[in-house]
C-alpha cells in the first residue's frame, strides 16, 4: 500500500510540475468513458471566482434509481491533501489541484438531490463552487460521486478549463452577488417533432439575499444546430419584481420544435439580471438549461439524395404591434407583423402571409371587416424585414384573455419551392369593465347638523370581467366626506352600499351630494370615478333656552303635544270639581248642623215635660 502510495505522489509531482510550467495544459479526460453523467459542453471558470457545472444525469442501468444524489468527490480531495502532504513531507515541490480544483469550505462536498429517477430518464443539475486561486491555466478534472439509496453507486468524472483571472470584472460577467440554479429537482424536457414542446423550467435564488427586479432572458439563435426552437417571438424575456432568497420558481415555455433540427440534447443559455436591492444597480447571472428532443437523426456524409433537404427561406415573426395598443373585445384594430427573413444567404419570393384566427366554440376570435386575412409580398432577401398589415376586429362576446393567430406561409426559395410553414403571435384582449346601480335609498334625506342619515343602494356589475376592490366616495360641502368599501364584485353579480353620513354644515345650495364609485383591473389601476348625486337638506341644529320662562312651556312655534296639548281643559276640569266638592260640603254642613239643633231642642222639652 506504501508502495501504491508512493507511486501515486511520484505520478502526481510530475502532473504538478507540468501544470506549474506557465500555459501548461492538463490531458483532457474521455468524458465517454462516463456511463451516467454527461456534461454537453466543458464548463469554464476563472482562478478565484465561483463557477457552476451544468449537468445531466441519465439513469442507464436497468432499474428504476431512488434517492439520487450527486456531490464532489470528497474522497478524492482528501487522497490529494495525503499525497501533497507526504510530498512535503519528502521535500518534494508539488502544486496541487489537479486532482480537485475547487476551494474546500464547510459547503463543498454538499449533495444535490435529484430524488427518483426512472431507469432511461435524465435529469439536469448543477454544482457550484470556487475555484482555487493557485492554479495555472489549462484543462482540470473534476471528480464526482453519484449515491443512490444514501450508498455509494458510481464515481465519474468531467473536464473544465481554468484561466487566470484579470482581477477585474467585465460587464455582463457573472459576477453577481445572486447565484441561480436551473432545472434542479426536475427530469430533462422531452419533446417529439411536430408536437408543440410544453415545460417549466425550475429557478432557485440559491442565496439568502432577494432578488429584485429580476428579467430571465433565454437566449435563442438562428442556428437549428444550437437551438432546436422556431424563434416566433421577438423578445423569450420573463419578468420578476422579486425572487426571495431559497425560492424556486416555475417558468412555464411553449415552445415549436424546429422541422430541420436533430434528435438530441439542447444546452439552452439563459441570462438573469437582477438587483440585490430595490436601489441597486444591475446585475448579472449565466446559466444553462438542457433539454430533449427527437426528430430525424443525423445522416452520414453517404446518405442518398433527399429533393427534401435543399436550402430554403426562413421566415420569422421579429415582431408585431396593435393600433391602438390595447384590444378591447368588440373593437376594430390594425395588426403590424414585423416578418423577417432569418436566413444568413437565402431569398425568398412569392410569399403568401395568411392570418387563422383562434376559435372558440367554433367562432372565430378575430375577423375582417373588409380587408383579407391574406397578404402577398413579391420578395424577402436574407436578413431583410417587411411589415404586413391586416384590420381585424375582436369578438364582443370574447372572455379576457390572449387569443392566437397561426400565420401560414407559402413561399418560393432558389432551391425550394413552394415551401410552407407556420408561425404564431398571440394577442392579449381586453374586456371592457360595466357597472350600473339600483335605486339610492337616504333615510332620512332631511337631517340637522351633527346626525347622521343611513344611504343604501346596490352596484351591478354588468360586464365580463372581475371588478377589484370597489370604492365609493360621498362628497359634498354640507358633510363630511367618507369612504365605504364593497371589495371585489364577480362579472354578473352585486355588490350593496350601506354607509352612515355625518352632516356637519347646513346646506347652503340645492342639497346635491356626489356618490362617486372607482374599481381596479387585474393591474392594480384605478379606474375614472363613476358620478352618481342623492340630495340631502342639513339644518341648523335646535336650541332650547331654559333662562327665565317656564320649562314646561313649548316653543311658540311648536304644535303642544300630549298632557301639554289639553292641559287648560284639564285644569279648567280640575276646579269645577273642586268648587262642586266645596259647594256640596257646605250644604251637607248646614243640613248636619240643622238636625243637631233640633235634636237639642226636642230633648230640653222632654226634660221639661
Amino acid at each position: 500500500m506504501k508502495k501504491f502510495k508512493r507511486g501515486a505522489v511520484l505520478l502526481l509531482a510530475v502532473l504538478m510540475m507540468i501544470a506549474s510550467v506557465p500555459g501548461a495544459v492538463f490531458a483532457q479526460y474521455d468524458v465517454s468513458q462516463n456511463t451516467y453523467i454527461d456534461a454537453k459542453t466543458t464548463p469554464s471558470g476563472k482562478t478565484g471566482e465561483r463557477t457552476t457545472l451544468n449537468l445531466i444525469f441519465t439513469n442507464k442501468s436497468s432499474q428504476d434509481l431512488k434517492g439520487v444524489t450527486i456531490m464532489f468527490d470528497k474522497g478524492v480531495a482528501q487522497e490529494e491533501f495525503e499525497a501533497t502532504s507526504d510530498a512535503a513531507d519528502e521535500t518534494t515541490t508539488v502544486s496541487i489541484g489537479s486532482m480537485f480544483p475547487f476551494e474546500i469550505t464547510s459547503s463543498t462536498f454538499d449533495g444535490k438531490l435529484l430524488g427518483t429517477v426512472k431507469q432511461g430518464d435524465s435529469k439536469s443539475f448543477s454544482l457550484s463552487g470556487r475555484v482555487r486561486r493557485d492554479l495555472s491555466e489549462g484543462y482540470y478534472t473534476v471528480p464526482l460521486l453519484v449515491k443512490a439509496d444514501g450508498n455509494e453507486f458510481r464515481r465519474e468524472k468531467v473536464n473544465i478549463w481554468i484561466t487566470k483571472s484579470t482581477g477585474t470584472t467585465a460587464s455582463g460577467s457573472n459576477q453577481g452577488t445572486i447565484q441561480f440554479e436551473l432545472g434542479e429537482n426536475q427530469s430533462t424536457p422531452f419533446g417529439v417533432y411536430p408536437d408543440v414542446m410544453n415545460y417549466n423550467m425550475n429557478v432557485r435564488n440559491a442565496s439568502d439575499i432577494t432578488a429584485f427586479d429580476v428579467n430571465i432572458r433565454m437566449k435563442v439563435d438562428q442556428d437549428s444546430t444550437k437551438f432546436p426552437f422556431d424563434i416566433n417571438d421577438g423578445n423569450y424575456t420573463k419578468h420578476y419584481d422579486r425572487i426571495g432568497g431559497g425560492q424556486n420558481i416555475e417558468i412555464p415555455y411553449s415552445m415549436s420544435i424546429r422541422k430541420d433540427v436533430y434528435s438530441g440534447y439542447y444546452p439552452i443559455a439563459f441570462v438573469i439580471e437582477y438587483r440585490d436591492s430595490t436601489e441597486g444597480d444591475i446585475q448579472k447571472a449565466e446559466g444553462t438549461f438542457f433539454v430533449k428532443v427527437q426528430n430525424k437523426e443525423k445522416e452520414s456524409d453517404t446518405k442518398e439524395f433527399n429533393a427534401n433537404d435543399r436550402s430554403k427561406a426562413r421566415l420569422i415573426v421579429d415582431g408585431f404591434q396593435t393600433n391602438p395598443e390595447t384590444v378591447y373585445a368588440g373593437d376594430e384594430f390594425e395588426l403590424t407583423l414585423h416578418m423577417k427573413n432569418a436566413s444568413e444567404n437565402v431569398a425568398a419570393s412569392n410569399i403568401l402571409f395568411s392570418l387563422e384566427s383562434e376559435k372558440v366554440t367554433e367562432s372565430a376570435v378575430f375577423t375582417t371587416d373588409s380587408s383579407s386575412p391574406s397578404v402577398v409580398v413579391n420578395s424577402l432577401g436574407a436578413g431583410q424585414v417587411t411589415d404586413v398589415k391586416v384590420k381585424l376586429r375582436a369578438g364582443a362576446w370574447v372572455d379576457q384573455r390572449t387569443y392566437a393567430i397561426t400565420i401560414t406561409e407559402k413561399y418560393d426559395s432558389p432551391e425550394f419551392k413552394n415551401a410552407e410553414e407556420k408561425v404564431v403571435v398571440n394577442i392579449p384582449v381586453r374586456q371592457t369593465p360595466r357597472l350600473n346601480t339600483g335605486t339610492i335609498e337616504v333615510s332620512p334625506d332631511s337631517v340637522n347638523v351633527g346626525s347622521e342619515t343611513n344611504v343604501m343602494f346596490p352596484i351591478n356589475n354588468t360586464g365580463k370581467v372581475l371588478l377589484y376592490n370597489v370604492m365609493v366616495n360621498f362628497v359634498g360641502d354640507s358633510i363630511q366626506q367618507t369612504s365605504s368599501y364593497v371589495g371585489n364584485i364577480k362579472p354578473g353579480e352585486t355588490g350593496n352600499v350601506d354607509a352612515m353620513i355625518s352632516a356637519i354644515a347646513p346646506t347652503a345650495d340645492d342639497g346635491r351630494i356626489k356618490v362617486l364609485i372607482t374599481y381596479e383591473d387585474e393591474n392594480g389601476a384605478v379606474s375614472e370615478p363613476l358620478e352618481k348625486e342623492i340630495t340631502l337638506m342639513v339644518s341648523d341644529a335646535q336650541e332650547t333656552d331654559f333662562g327665565e320662562e317656564d320649562p314646561g312651556a313649548l316653543p311658540t312655534d311648536m304644535e303642544p303635544q300630549g298632557f301639554a296639548k289639553y292641559r287648560n281643559v284639564i285644569v279648567a276640569s280640575v276646579i269645577v270639581v273642586l268648587a262642586v266638592g266645596i259647594i256640596g260640603g257646605v250644604i251637607v254642613f248646614k243640613r248636619l248642623k240643622k238636625k243637631k239643633e233640633a235634636e237639642a231642642l226636642d230633648e230640653e222639652t222632654n226634660h221639661e215635660i
